[in-house]
């Protein structure tokens, strides 16, 4: 559908191979439109395509100005809206010949697992200067500066199986160990710049077998390096320490899921994106973000962005929901990007 959307505005469309090397639905999908004025900055959008798992059906109906889905499930709006948003920007960009310096649209898929799809991207195919996603909560006219680094712990307690009402003392409980050690660990909001979960777990055969095998799969983010460094460390302590307690071997693996970044009101897409907002109608308003987006990916791999929030409300829940009116802002400020790029000269 989005590649249809795209043909139909006579994008230059191309893909890669994103599906093969991630295990994804798609590829990364880029639509490049040829600029239509002189002496600007050329800038690209990117919004994913993916969304979390949903339970039910989507089906889109309109309450109190509100878009919702009439199931008990997500809406999708995370990052479906902006997808919107962009498109019909440039189908206006388009239909009314508004002048731009060239724009670029990026659709990536698995962005919800890790920002794989980003991540697979080579951003030496873009020739914008930089780039705009719209993924995060919040109200129009906020900016994400900072987002967090992340990293995932997979742990698998090994112990010694037994009757657990003839001879449990001869058995040593995966489980048990792994409670203790979830028990040990500093989770929740360690400091103002950490967090840290324990989301799954997964052992046992039945109630009277003590447990010979338990998984845990968990997170740890923080705004800075050695403090993530130190939580991770702390939870691979107590990891160890459990196995030892309860004298069970513990199989442990730490992934980086996403790298941080911080930047400033003088980058230039912070500073494009800034103006743009106030000339929309917008205040703008530097913020944290506790979550991952496309842009950590797009930093890492040497591609300015910014991530600017959407109005999205309730993400990844079933009272998922945005107003029409947040979506016509957004258009807005798409509009706004887009006008102000091409005001502004290309970078020496």
């Amino acid at each position: 559908m989005v590649k249809d959307e795209l043909a139909s505005l006579g994008a230059e469309i191309s893909e890669d191979d994103a599906a093969t090397r991630i295990g994804a639905g798609c590829n990364n999908i880029l639509a490049r439109f040829a600029p239509t004025a002189e002496g600007g900055t050329p800038i690209a959008f990117a919004a994913h395509l993916d969304t979390v798992p949903n339970r039910a059906p989507i089906e889109v109906e309109l309450v109190d100005g509100m878009l919702t889905n009439r199931n008990a499930a997500i809406l999708g709006g995370d990052d479906k809206s902006a997808v919107a948003a962009i498109l019909q920007a440039m189908r206006q960009i388009i239909d009314d010949g508004i002048p731009h310096a060239g724009v670029e649209l990026l659709f990536t898929p698995c962005e919800e697992i890790g920002l794989k799809g980003a991540g697979a991207f080579d951003p030496a195919r873009l020739q914008a200067g930089f780039g705009f996603v719209y993924d995060h909560t919040g109200e129009i006219g906020r900016i994400v500066t900072r987002a967090p680094s992340l990293r995932k712990i997979h742990a698998t307690f090994v112990g010694t199986p037994a009757h657990a009402g003839i001879v449990p003392e001869d058995g040593r409980s995966a489980i048990g160990a792994a409670a203790a050690a979830i028990d040990r660990m500093p989770l929740g909001r360690v400091d103002a710049e950490t967090t840290a979960n324990v989301g799954t777990i997964d052992g046992g055969t039945a109630t009277n077998v003590v447990a010979g095998r338990c998984s845990l799969l968990a997170e740890a983010r923080s705004l800075t390096d050695a403090r993530l460094a130190a939580q991770v460390t702390a939870m691979i302590d107590a990891l160890t320490w459990a196995a030892s307690e309860h004298e069970v071997d513990v199989e442990i693996r730490v992934d980086r899921e996403f790298d941080g970044y911080a930047l400033g009101e003088r980058d230039p897409q912070v500073a494009l994106a800034a103006r743009a907002l106030a000339n929309s109608g917008c205040t703008p308003e530097f913020v944290t973000a506790g979550g991952g987006s496309d842009v950590n990916a797009l930093i890492t791999n040497g591609f300015p962005a910014v991530n600017l929030c959407n109005a999205m409300i309730d993400i990844h829940t079933d009272t998922e929901r945005i107003a029409v009116a947040s979506l016509t802002a957004l258009v807005d400020v798409t509009l706004a990007i887009i006008a102000e790029a091409a005001q502004t000269p290309p970078a020496p």
